[in-house]
Formats: structure tokens, C-alpha cells, sequence
């Protein structure tokens, strides 16, 4: 039963500042339903009046809830969002008739995987692997939502960290950056930080 507090806002039900991560899962999931957006740990946790520890704990419950479903709980660094697993695509892009997404140059690719394997990331450790500006490519990316400045490196200058976003998980279908494929042992990739 929904019950409001004075300023007219639904109250936390009795035992929810103790549940366990199993039963805070439900709630969570149906946060990240509701708001249909990338939420932060912390601003979940404000809602659900819990540690963003728990949130984070209960979040890895609802991951795993969710394996071999229809929906996939995303997760990159402090962000989480519940989205269509990859192989059920199919049916909501017929149900949606969504544009078709232009392709990435071969430029735009390429910056976008040494992005995602070796975040974050600087744009002068990009340029030296790439050995061509990437100044207009990184621009493109950010753009489309698919790489975002996650910090700024301790360094004289404070060059912009880039690390790949939700949006990038989404494209590829993948709930982690962790889950990027293995790069084959016969490549090589230098190491300039």
C-alpha cells in the first residue's frame, strides 16, 4: 500500500533501510524502469533512501536477475540503466520504426576502440597511437553521445580523460566495458602514459 508522507511524497516502506541487496533489487529495477534514463549510484540512492553502496550491491542482484530476459541492467562507473538486451532488439525496433543510425567513419571507429581499451584516455595518447589529430574525431563522438571527458589527468595542462558512455555499451550490447572482447595477444599496443 502507497503511503504518503505530509509533503505528499510516497514513504519508504518499514524494513527497506535494511534489506538485503535481493530485496532492494525490485525497487531498483522499477526506479530505473520509471525514469527510462542513465541514473547515477547516488542519485538512486537519494531516492531509495539507501547507501549508494547498497544501491551498487543491488545493482549486481538486478544484473543478474535480469540474465537471459529481455532486459539488461547497464553499468559504467557510477551509472546504471535498464535497456533491451541486445538480441531482443529486433522487436522494438519493429515496434518503434526508429531512424537508422549513420555509420562511423573508419577514423571515428578506431578512436572509439582505443577509447574503450584504454580508458581513461587521453587525447595525446589517442593522437600518438593513431598518429593523426583527433581533435574533430573526438568532437564527433562526443556529439553522439558515445565517449564523454570522465576527468582531467594530474598533469601540467590537466588534459581531458575520455572513457566510453551508456550509449556506447548500448550500441556494442554489452553491459560492462568489462565484457569488451579480449585483444588478441599478437597485437600490440604501445604504451604512452
Amino acid at each position: 500500500m502507497l503511503v504518503l508522507d505530509v509533503f505528499g511524497r510516497a514513504t519508504v516502506p518499514e524494513g527497506t533501510a535494511d534489506a538485503e541487496p535481493e530485496d532492494l533489487a525490485p525497487a531498483l529495477e522499477a526506479l530505473c524502469f520509471a525514469l527510462g534514463r542513465e541514473v547515477s549510484i547516488a542519485e538512486a540512492a537519494a531516492i531509495l533512501e539507501r547507501s549508494p553502496a547498497a544501491v551498487a550491491r543491488s545493482a549486481g542482484v538486478l544484473a543478474m536477475d535480469l540474465r537471459g530476459r529481455g532486459l539488461m541492467l547497464q553499468r559504467s562507473d557510477d551509472a546504471i540503466q535498464l535497456v533491451t538486451r541486445p538480441e531482443m532488439a529486433w522487436a522494438v525496433q519493429r515496434a518503434l520504426h526508429p531512424e537508422r543510425p549513420t555509420r562511423l567513419s573508419r577514423a571515428a571507429m578506431e578512436t572509439l576502440a582505443i577509447i574503450a581499451y584504454r580508458q581513461p584516455v587521453t587525447k595525446a595518447v589517442i593522437e600518438s597511437i593513431r598518429g593523426v589529430d583527433c581533435e574533430a574525431v573526438l568532437e564527433h563522438l562526443m556529439e553522439r553521445r558515445l565517449i564523454a571527458e570522465v576527468a582531467r589527468q594530474e598533469t601540467p595542462g590537466h588534459p581531458r580523460l575520455f572513457g566510453t558512455t551508456l550509449r556506447f555499451l548500448q550500441l556494442v550490447g554489452l553491459e560492462r566495458v568489462e565484457d569488451l572482447p579480449p585483444v588478441s595477444e599478437s597485437v600490440v599496443l604501445p604504451n604512452f602514459e
